[in-house]
C-alpha cells in the first residue's frame, strides 16, 4: 500500500470534513491509503508550545510524513484570501525537503472552506500552490469533466473543493462538494500510483 497524504488545518471543522472525503476518495484507488494529519495552531503573539499528540483527531504532521508519502491533498480555511498562519508555518518548516528535493515529482491536490462565497476560495487555493510549485510537486486540480463543476450553487471549483461553511461555519457538505471532494482524492491516488516509482528505485521520474 502506498499513502497518500491529506494535511490540513482546521478551526471550526469543515476543512476537517471536506479532508475525510478526500480520504475516502483516494482509498477507493487500489493500492492507496490515505494518512491524515493536521497541524497545531499558532499564537498570533509568541511562540506557542503544543504537545506533541493533540487532544483528538488525527496526529500532527511531521516532515517525515511529507517524505514518505506518495502526493498530498492540502486543505486550509482561507484567512483574508489566503492559507491560515499555521499550515503556512508548517510549511515553511520544510525547508531542508526542498534542498533534497524530497518532494519533487509528486503530486499534489488543494482544498479550502470559506465562510462566504466569495470569501477568497480561489486565491486561498492559489497561496497554498505556491509553496508545492517551489518544491517542485505536479499540482492537479479538478477537470470539467466532473459535472457538479458546472452545477454546484455552494463550493466547488477547477483549482480544487471547496465549501460554502456560512458565517456561523454550520452549513453542511453539499452533496456537489462531497461528490468533487471524493473524485478530487480519487484523481490525486490515481496519479500517484501512476507517477510513483518502482519499489527498488529511490527517486521519482519526474524529480
Amino acid at each position: 500500500m502506498r499513502d497518500v497524504l491529506v494535511l490540513y488545518y482546521s478551526r471550526y471543522g469543515a476543512t476537517a470534513e471536506m479532508a475525510q472525503w478526500i480520504a475516502r476518495g483516494i482509498e477507493q484507488v487500489k493500492g492507496m491509503q490515505a494518512r491524515i494529519r493536521t497541524v497545531p495552531a499558532v499564537s498570533s503573539v509568541c511562540e506557542a508550545t503544543e504537545d506533541t499528540i493533540p487532544a483528538s483527531g488525527p496526529p500532527y504532521a511531521s516532515l517525515e510524513d511529507l517524505q514518505q508519502c506518495s502526493g498530498i491533498a492540502l486543505g486550509s480555511p482561507t484567512r483574508f484570501g489566503n492559507m491560515a498562519a499555521a499550515l503556512k508555518y508548517f510549511l515553511d518548516s520544510t525547508g531542508s525537503l526542498w534542498l533534497s528535493a524530497q518532494l519533487s515529482g509528486k503530486p499534489a491536490t488543494l482544498f479550502t472552506s470559506t465562510s462566504s462565497l466569495h470569501g477568497g476560495q480561489e486565491t486561498t487555493l492559489l497561496s497554498m500552490m505556491l509553496p508545492l510549485l517551489h518544491h517542485g510537486m505536479l499540482i492537479l486540480g479538478i477537470p470539467y469533466s466532473n459535472a457538479e463543476l458546472m452545477h454546484t450553487r455552494s463550493g466547488g471549483t477547477p483549482y480544487g473543493s471547496s465549501h460554502l461553511a456560512g458565517t456561523d461555519s454550520k452549513l453542511p457538505l453539499s452533496e456537489e462538494e462531497i461528490t468533487l471532494c471524493k473524485a478530487q482524492g480519487q484523481r490525486l491516488a490515481e496519479a500517484a500510483r501512476l507517477l510513483a516509482p518502482p519499489a527498488d528505485q529511490k527517486h521519482w521520474p519526474l524529480r
